[in-house]
């Protein structure tokens, strides 16, 4: 990715009790881009977003966050972290719940003010500010989570299922890197550049939204994994939409692998026969045959 990289994540693995919930994952995201997570319940999309946020260690791989480690406090300043549910004090009421969250993260008392009014107007509460959060409705609730996410105007945003607040999320990260969650593609791709499928704790899919609108029947998959290339192709070639496999060793166990097919769910098809026969999957993306580079 281009521009300033705020978010860096590389062979991120996170394990709860011996048993994995995230697998070798990386990705980075830039200022001014989002990345969007989607897949079931399960997947591990909410770890994922726990550990960019600094609340999370991983079990092993590397997490930087605008130049640092995403447990230090320093990483934890620079970022705006929403919740599932958007959990809130119910009975504050909004200017004061936002005055509390700059003082929780360190805003100095100078700013204060500034930031609170900035963060009201951006989400569209300034005629909220003295409503009790919790006699708000659902949309207004997730207007103030998002108010308290950037109150402190962090470099990254952090959000776990915004919901239907696309427009609005898109706004607050023209100037930020944001990775969020979502139930579907449809939901995440309104908003994001980039969109992960995660199933099992690993990305069985790496799309941009074009590619789910504009998905051509004749295109290549293309493939980097660690392991038996030799047992991936046969798998991979037993595949019904699957027409050829190209090989290329890359040094160190790392082999490319160029897939070419047709249906417009044959990267998911690829990347569950990766997976599914044990075989450690690091990069996967979609051109069109013969286009000469991956969108």
């Amino acid at each position: 990715m281009g521009g300033c990289r705020l978010i860096e994540v590389e062979g991120l693995t996170k394990h709860y009790d011996g048993v994995p919930a995230i697998v070798d994952l990386g990705f980075m995201v830039a200022r001014g881009q989002a990345l969007g997570l989607v897949g079931p319940g399960g997947a591990g999309k909410s770890t994922v977003l726990r550990v960019v946020a600094g609340l999370l260690s991983p079990t092993s791989g590397s997490v930087v966050v605008a130049g640092h480690d995403a447990r230090s406090r320093e990483a934890r300043r620079r970022v705006g972290y929403l919740p599932a549910g958007a959990p809130l004090y119910g009975e504050m009421r909004v200017e004061a719940f936002l005055r509390t969250m700059c003082q929780l993260r360190g805003v100095a008392p100078g700013l204060r003010r500034p930031r609170v009014e900035a963060a009201l107007e951006r989400c569209g509460l300034a005629g909220q500010r003295r409503a009790i959060i919790g006699h708000l409705g659902g949309g207004a609730r997730l207007r103030v989570g998002l108010a308290q996410a950037i109150v402190h105007d962090p470099d990254v945003l952090v959000l776990d299922e915004p919901g239907e607040a696309a427009e609005l999320v898109a706004e607050l990260g023209r100037d930020r890197a944001v990775v969020l969650s979502g139930r579907t593609r449809s939901e995440v791709s309104a908003v994001c550049d980039r969109v992960l499928v995660l199933e099992a704790g690993r990305v069985v899919a790496d799309e941009t939204p074009a590619d789910r609108t504009d998905t051509p029947r004749d295109q290549e998959v293309l493939v980097v994994i660690r392991g038996d290339a030799a047992a991936a192709e046969r798998h991979l070639r037993a595949l019904d939409a699957v027409s050829d496999v190209a090989v290329e060793a890359a040094g160190d166990g790392i082999h490319r692998l160029t897939v070419t097919g047709e249906g417009d769910d044959l990267q998911d098809a690829v990347a569950r026969a990766i997976v599914q026969h044990g075989i450690g999957l690091k990069e996967l993306s979609t051109r069109r045959s013969g286009s000469g580079g991956a969108r």
